[in-house]
């Protein structure tokens, strides 16, 4: 759903300016302020007008409230409750909102639309009482919205409030036998196209596309890494408590934090010494290091470094066999983010500025590089749920041509019998799989074929299930409890 302009409202005007009636005029009462709901309205409209992420916008909100003693580790979570919850089922409660209005959705004022959907989350999405639920946001709205709209409000919600959840979605999706792409688009909260696209991916029947779009929906878990021979996974399990965290499912360096918590808290993660990062990016680094090389291996490259996770582990790994890594990011800010990651290394490392299609550094120079690419993001809508409703089809065509350049760049990094790591944080067939043939067969306007061969990742994601028919490996959150992660490992032969 896209944002539309707010449109100016008339309000009625506060007094009549007549003669006063002989009934006593009721006095005015003020709204009252709830802090955990507006705290939640200002990250959705912040969402929405400045096309912020949820993860960023909501940590300083919630910095801020906890200045008030009053403010309670409940109201935190609840406010984190319905500011993610309403972003992933906005497009649930879309639905269900323009069965009770009698105009267009992009006739509502995108405030408007956020106090109904953030009311529509609580009567269908939590266990919040239904009379709670509508006069928590009827109050909200006569704070953030004024009276004559609060009465909208009302009177949407109090449609809404008439059926649960399944009832509405009985009402509102069409039976999976007439349309199966937009009956699952409505029932798990995804746009048509990136169904669509996902179903392409995984292949297979209804059961596994509904586990993943399900899986998507889910709040992930806080993943740890422990940056080897500066921490370790039993460190952090010390630290975190033995109630509150598990091993990692699959890396020897992750801790889950199975009960939430404050990643910052930890002298391990102020330090350095680790840091947040999915498991499933772990997986993509781990491999690239794993893959064996003939003759040198001391010089490694991450040519898409920002923020800097996946160099943070790179770099520890190389440090534990005397290699250098030169970690390189286009955008300066992210670059900072990069420095701040690697800060500690004890190994050899630079960090540059730099656009990886035209690189500064000579072809052939690295023994390793890892390339992953911008992409859409479809991986992780699980951390990210805004980007489903942002993106975009015709975002594909901006990716790709970029994605294909970068590749390119890698593998002319690369000296012949050294690896390339393609990954993108997307399962989208046209930026992965795709991109690897096209690059790799000289496919496109001006392209030539690549002497390199696909070496199969599989084995180097030792003990994790599911992989498919390789060689590139395909990682899925339903499936590997991580981001959707893609990796294809490429050996330059010539």
């Amino acid at each position: 759903m896209s944002e539309q302009p707010r449109q100016p409202r008339r309000q009625p005007a506060a007094g009549g300016g007549g003669k006063p009636s002989g009934k006593q005029a009721k006095p005015h009462r003020r709204p009252k302020k709830d802090p955990v709901r507006m705290l939640a309205f200002e990250a959705l409209r912040a969402v929405g007008e400045r096309d912020a992420y949820a993860n960023l916008v909501l940590p300083p909100l919630l910095r801020k409230a906890r200045q008030d003693e009053n403010f309670q580790a409940r109201d935190a979570a609840l406010a984190t409750e319905l500011v993610y919850g309403t972003l992933r089922r906005q497009g649930t409660y879309d639905a269900v909102i323009k069965a009770c209005i009698d105009r267009p959705l992009r006739e509502v004022d995108p405030p408007v639309l956020d106090v109904l959907s953030l009311g529509a989350h609580q009567l269908l999405g939590t266990r919040i009482p239904t009379h709670a639920a509508v006069s928590a946001s009827v109050e909200l709205a006569r704070v953030v919205l004024g009276d004559g709209r609060a009465k909208f409000v009302n009177a949407v919600l109090r449609k809404i409030a008439a059926h649960d959840l399944e009832g509405w979605l009985e009402k509102v999706a069409p039976p999976y036998e007439d349309d199966a792409e937009e009956h699952l688009a409505i029932y798990h909260s995804h746009p048509r196209w990136v169904v669509s696209a996902l179903w392409d991916a995984l292949g297979g029947g209804r059961a596994g596309i509904e586990d993943l779009l399900e899986a998507d929906n889910e709040r992930p878990e806080v993943t740890l890494v422990a940056r080897p021979g500066r921490s370790t996974a039993q460190e952090l399990l010390e630290a975190v408590g033995e109630d509150s965290a598990l091993p990692g499912r699959w890396s020897p360096y992750a801790v889950r934090m199975s009960e939430g918590g404050e990643p910052g808290a930890l002298e391990a993660v102020r330090e350095g010494r680790a840091g947040v990062q999915d498991e499933g990016s772990q997986l993509v680094a781990m491999a690239l290091a794993q893959v064996p090389v003939e003759g040198r291996d001391g010089r490694w490259l991450d040519g898409c470094a920002g923020p800097g996770g996946k160099a943070a582990l790179l770099a520890a790994l190389a440090a534990q066999r005397g290699a250098f890594l030169l970690a390189s990011e286009k955008q300066p800010h992210r670059a900072r983010l990069v420095e701040r990651a690697l800060a500690g290394n004890p190994g050899p490392y630079q960090v540059i500025t730099a656009d990886g299609t035209r690189p500064p550094w000579l072809p052939g120079s690295f023994d390793r590089v890892l390339m992953d690419v911008p992409c859409t993001g479809l991986g992780a809508l699980r951390r990210r749920p805004e980007a489903r409703w942002r993106r975009r089809p015709e975002d594909l065509e901006s990716f790709g041509p970029l994605q294909r350049a970068l590749l390119r760049e890698a593998l002319s990094a690369v000296r012949v019998g050294g690896v390339v790591g393609y990954a993108t944080c997307s399962p989208h067939l046209a930026e992965t799989r795709v991109v690897v043939e096209d690059v790799l067969k000289g496919r496109g306007a001006g392209a030539t074929p690549v002497a390199a061969e696909l070496i199969d990742a599989r084995p180097y994601m030792s003990g994790v299930p599911a992989l498919g028919d390789g060689p590139d490996v395909q990682l899925w959150p339903h499936l590997h409890g991580t981001d959707a992660m893609y990796l294809a490992l490429i050996r330059r032969t010539g």
